[in-house]
């Protein structure tokens, strides 16, 4: 039997997922970690690593791991951090705004203050930086650890750092600038890089040929756990706020509504998130309340009310308007149609959302996976349906670590 291990580093832990030739998980665990401590991320993985039966360990054939988006590592000549980590969602970035503004196209994706571009180029005006030989991304940093070979990255992570998925290389505006020199290599997300270090196997029982593979990021990781693979199959995360991703056959970007492409083989995923979402349901009524009135709604019946749920006031996504008010009334005194209205409230937004893709060139959806909290209610589920007029399904896996083994799987099937 081979086994294959996805290592998922999110915003909440680390995952680890086995999965076996069939895809079955053969074992999981979770681990806590501290976001931005690389000596915190470093001890999670070995613990991960140690936690796995031995058993499977040795019959580990590749693994693949995952992290959160625009988190970033400045590094010496041999991979150790000059700095804390950037987290994903620093905006210390937005101060280069103005320089990108002069050499970029108006619409460009790293024109933002949390890109990873941005957050290099900040970098480059601090004194530590005349020590900078590596730029990586928290996924390229945990694989070095495995792998021990620096300054290689994949195109997930690269997109917002300015590669240009369509040509697969830098751009000359980018190779032009004082920081091209620590650019990494960039691979396809699951080319195997090499095998695990010797030392690895020594402590740990893993194969000598078990091979490290190029990572991902975590949110395209959960995309590939959801079950979607062909051409205008969509994702749909009921989590917090509301993400729409969208398989499709061209990339699509439009930076005035947030929506951007990975690069999936031959296919795109594209799409983006609203601020509307499981947030607001959350605001009126607790998880027992949202169990007990759902069943009572006929999805097959509209409410009546018009409703835009919102927290507050702002949307992005499928418009934007940052004073766009949320629309809340007439608020019933039957809290079954109060949250009828709300979720069909939100399924209007999502299915707003898959007509702007699509009206923007992107395949036509023919089926929707959910995956999040909300992807549990089934009277939800219908009343989507019935509003988008395509199937709505429950993922099976919602995973991003199980999203990254089936890549690592795939990705060693190839290459043998």
């Amino acid at each position: 039997m081979r086994y294959f291990l996805g290592i998922d580093f999110g915003t909440s832990g680390v995952r680890g997922i086995v999965i076996d030739q069939t895809e079955q998980v053969n074992y999981q665990t979770a681990i806590s970690y501290s976001i931005n401590n690389v000596g915190s991320w470093q001890e999670a993985i070995f613990e991960l690593l140690e936690s796995i039966p031995q058993p499977v360990r040795k019959k580990l054939q590749a693994i693949l791991i995952d992290g959160t988006s625009s988190t970033v590592l400045l590094c010496d000549a041999v991979g150790k951090p000059l700095d804390e980590p950037i987290l994903y969602n620093d905006d210390r970035g937005g101060g280069e705004i103005p320089f990108l503004e002069t050499i970029l196209p108006s619409a460009h994706l790293v024109k933002s203050a949390t890109s990873s571009l941005g957050k290099l180029l900040w970098w480059s005006h601090q004194k530590l930086f005349s020590q900078a030989v590596y730029f990586l991304h928290q996924a390229d940093w945990l694989s070095f650890l495995l792998h021990g070979k620096l300054g290689i990255t994949d195109y997930h992570n690269a997109l917002k750092l300015g590669y240009d998925v369509t040509t697969l290389s830098y751009p000359d505006w980018l190779l032009s600038l004082d920081i091209a020199p620590l650019l990494p290599q960039v691979l396809p997300p699951g080319t195997p890089i090499a095998p695990v270090k010797d030392e690895l196997v020594l402590k740990y029982g893993l194969p000598s040929d078990c091979l490290v593979c190029a990572g991902t990021t975590d949110s395209t990781a959960s995309f590939l756990a959801s079950g979607a693979t062909c051409e205008g199959e969509a994702v749909t995360s009921l989590g917090s706020t509301l993400v729409l991703k969208l398989l499709t056959s061209q990339p699509i970007t439009n930076t005035e509504y947030g929506i951007y492409s990975h690069r999936l083989g031959d296919y795109w995923i594209t799409g983006g998130a609203s601020n509307s979402g499981g947030a607001i349901l959350r605001h009126f009524f607790s998880l027992d309340e949202l169990n007990s009135l759902s069943p009572q709604i006929d999805p097959e019946q509209d409410s009546n009310l018009d409703y835009y749920p919102l927290l507050r006031v702002g949307e992005r996504f499928p418009f934007c308007d940052p004073l766009f008010p949320p629309r809340l009334s007439p608020r019933p005194s039957d809290p079954v149609l109060f949250l009828h209205g709300l979720l069909e409230g939100i399924a209007r937004i999502e299915a707003r959302g898959y007509h702007l893709l699509q009206s923007l060139g992107s395949s036509l959806i023919t089926k929707v996976y959910t995956v999040g909290g909300g992807a549990q209610n089934l009277v939800w589920s219908r009343l989507r349906e019935r509003i988008l007029g395509v199937p709505v399904l429950t993922s099976p896996q919602t995973e991003s670590a199980y999203g990254a083994a089936v890549l690592a799987k795939k990705s060693f099937n190839k290459q043998t």
